[in-house]
């Protein structure tokens, strides 16, 4: 599965990052700086939005099919000075407190243990550190939409490289330590329904 969802996932998202994505990636990037780490980099979505002011770009993909097409990115694209490593949120190669931003969009849903993969950015975050954030989540006020991905996820979690329909990140983030410093719920346009509750923002070690 990991070469055909490599090979699908730009055109699968190719609307939603039209319509909304690409607005919320630049809104959260574009005050960061100094040693920034991205888990997850997938095929490298995030690229066009990291400014000047990040000196040491570290992207992290541990899926081979991904990380590829990542590296292609990175080559052609506007941050050829990134480094693309092969390395998840089960052990990161960093010393503790060495980075000065984490990012994570469209990630922790698909990790094995949220709480783990939490407690691993905290360890490598510097104590004024940033966690920056973008999540699909479970639906919050909407019981309907809740009991569709309820029903839905374990399919999905199959077809869809282990990613889960029914998490709540922002309570997840809550009990890793973290205070957050901005939180914006909104609906991730052109998306699958069951896709579509989001969580984004900026959270710091409390």
């Amino acid at each position: 599965m990991g070469k055909l969802l490599a090979a699908i996932y730009d055109p699968f998202m190719r609307e939603t990052e039209r319509e909304c994505l690409g607005a919320w990636r630049h809104e959260l990037l574009q005050g960061i700086s100094g040693n920034v780490l991205e888990v997850g980099a997938g095929t490298g979505a995030n690229l066009a939005y990291y400014p000047t002011s990040v000196t040491r770009l570290t992207l992290a993909e541990p899926d081979a099919a991904m990380r590829a097409r990542l590296v292609d990115a990175v080559r052609s694209g506007p941050r050829p000075d990134a480094h693309v490593i092969d390395a998840s949120l089960a052990g990161l190669p960093f010393g503790d407190g060495e980075l000065d931003v984490v990012v994570a969009t469209l990630v922790l849903c698909s990790v094995a243990d949220p709480a783990a993969a939490l407690a691993e950015i905290r360890r490598v975050l510097a104590p004024d550190g940033a966690f920056v954030f973008l999540e699909h989540v479970i639906a919050e006020g909407h019981p309907t939409r809740a009991l569709t991905q309820r029903a839905l996820d374990p399919v999905w979690h199959h077809v869809a490289g282990g990613c889960h329909l029914t998490r709540d990140t922002r309570v997840e983030i809550e009990r890793a330590g973290f205070e957050f410093e901005s939180l914006t719920r909104q609906s991730m346009r052109r998306a699958l329904p069951f896709l579509r509750p989001t969580v984004r923002g900026v959270a710091r070690p409390a």
